[in-house]
């Protein structure tokens, strides 16, 4: 069945039931309240920090978006865009995508104008989605984005180069547009990325979608009573399918914008929220604010919480101990994937199998794994190579690139490029990845692109960007510098010129040093990374 039947069924069996909550309270010290709204927030009447929908209303919702759709000539197999932060309209909007026969494709909000373009294209999308806040880099391209495109806007105060949402659909029919949908039928595509950084377009069949949704509620035992705690991204395959749990549950979700311990904290009490999507940054935050006092657990309603995962990105186990003291009776699961296998869960440690943290797990609802050697072959347990795995959450494809198809898909198998290890008990550990991706605070940073920016730099003679421990953020960027001969440059000069790349890819260290290469010209990054890794951090800390 197409994951959309299962907001169909929600609707007709719960409809007055809250489906999707929003909660902004971060916006409350920056946001200016209507004299409307204060009125109305004086007579408990309103709430302008927290808006919620029915399922019934999430389901018109995305019917009248699927029949504006289908009205502006979007086909079955058409592709629409979605760039948004979090907010209520994000899922409707998806699902109306998904019930016009369309093929979904969420943008990663950190794109910056150039990347919004190159995956429009790369991805050949007819439409494209977008809120306020996305108003200028849309624009900037907007000539060439807008060439056999629709811009559809969803905001007040619509720019002339787009249409508004909230027009479009205020008149369409809240009824199902009735476009037969199977699971072989395409629904979506992600974007990934290599070392080199440049996106590939990842095509699913609504057969993945499914998957991954029951597959969330299967491991995390998700019912009906639960409310689950959605902080991440939603256009992030995690975010969207742990949230899935609770679309096959018929369970309510939060959907919450901040980050901070207390702000999480809050949610959890005031929603009643009993499962918690975490990253390790946010983990982090909670513990230190404990440790110091800053938030104390008895100022907020906690005993429904029973569980509190983990993906994205290497769990420290030091972490979870220090997780555990404070919440004794939580579960506990992290959950590995990647957008090829319709993000996490492909391997899962599982909520009962606490005692092998730092495993990654063992094979997810329907998976099936194995590490093979550079020739392909199966290696003995205890043995590294790499991780692949196959179910029914496999990508159909790279979109337009056979050559990459080819190349991570062998025999139904995914290869992922990670390489691991299996222990004597049948779980799964991560040894390093193939590619030199930098994971930090659950998002991919491509070490090119920063490396390619550093170099214009004209005092630069070379440079090399590798992911280094962090405390709090998992990995964090290190640019290793290497100054043309008879040039001086200081760091102040190199921070001051990285405020043109995006803030989350500007380097967090910056290391004045010859690069090493090897006989072909490539950079060593493995050397790189004994060379400045956690051993000789405090020697760097005296050095500056």
């Amino acid at each position: 069945m197409p994951v959309t039947d299962f907001l169909e069924r929600n609707a007709r069996l719960y409809p007055d039931e809250v489906a999707l909550v929003e909660l902004n309270p971060e916006e409350k010290d920056t946001r200016r309240i209507t004299w409307k709204e204060f009125e109305l927030i004086e007579s408990d009447r309103f709430d302008p920090y927290r808006r919620e929908i029915t399922w019934s209303v999430f389901d018109e919702k995305a019917n009248r978006f699927a029949n504006m759709l289908i009205e502006r000539g979007i086909k079955k197999g058409d592709k629409v865009a979605i760039i948004m932060y979090n907010c209520l309209e994000w899922l409707p909007i998806y699902f109306g995508i998904l019930k016009s026969g369309a093929i979904a494709v969420p943008f990663n909000f950190r794109y910056d104008a150039e990347e919004i373009l190159y995956c429009a294209e790369l991805a050949e999308v007819d439409m494209i989605v977008f809120s306020p806040s996305f108003i200028g880099r849309i624009e900037a391209n907007a000539e060439r984005l807008s060439k056999g495109r629709l811009l559809i806007y969803v905001g007040d105060n619509c720019p002339s180069f787009a249409e508004s949402y909230h027009e479009l659909v205020a008149n369409c029919s809240s009824q199902s547009p009735g476009v037969q949908l199977s699971e072989d039928d395409f629904g979506a595509i992600y974007f990934s990325s290599g070392t080199t950084g440049f996106p590939k377009a990842i095509l699913h069949k609504h057969l993945s979608l499914t998957q991954a949704a029951e597959m969330e509620q299967k491991h995390h035992a998700t019912g009906r009573e639960d409310t689950f705690l959605c902080i991440p991204p939603l256009y992030h395959t995690g975010a969207k399918f742990h949230w899935m749990g609770s679309l096959v549950a018929g369970s309510r979700a939060v959907l919450l914008k901040g980050t901070k311990p207390e702000t999480i904290l809050s949610a959890v009490s005031t929603e009643h929220c009993t499962i918690v999507w975490l990253l390790v940054p946010w983990a982090q935050d909670i513990l230190d604010a404990l440790d110091s006092g800053k938030i104390k657990k008895e100022d907020y309603q906690l005993d429904q919480w029973r569980l509190m995962h983990i993906g994205a990105q290497p769990v420290p186990p030091s972490l979870i101990k220090r997780w555990k003291e404070y919440f004794p009776n939580h579960d506990y699961d992290t959950n590995y994937g990647l957008s090829e296998s319709t993000g996490p869960g492909c391997v899962h440690l599982g909520m009962e199998n606490i005692h092998k943290v730092g495993a990654i797990g063992v094979p997810g609802y329907r998976w099936e794994c194995k590490i093979v050697d550079e020739d392909g072959k199966e290696v003995e347990r205890g043995e590294v190579g790499e991780l692949c795995v196959k179910g029914p959450g496999v990508m159909t494809c790279y979109y337009n690139n056979p050559e990459a198809t080819a190349e991570t898909i062998r025999d139904g198998w995914l290869f992922t490029g990670d390489m691991a290890m299996q222990d004597e008990d049948g779980f799964y550990f991560l040894v390093d990845r193939k590619k030199d991706v930098i994971v930090s605070g659950g998002e991919n940073i491509y070490p090119v692109q920063i490396e390619d920016f550093m170099r214009r730099y004209d005092k630069i003679k070379d440079v090399a960007v590798i992911g280094l421990e962090d405390h709090r953020l998992g990995e964090k960027t290190a640019a290793i510098v290497e100054i043309k001969e008879g040039m001086e440059c200081t760091k102040e000069e190199l921070e001051e010129f990285c405020m043109g790349l995006a803030r989350y890819k500007r380097p967090k260290e910056i290391i004045f040093a010859d690069i090493p290469r090897n006989a072909t010209g490539k950079i060593e990054k493995p050397k790189l990374r004994k060379m400045y890794g956690a051993e000789n951090l405090v020697a760097r800390e005296n050095r500056s």
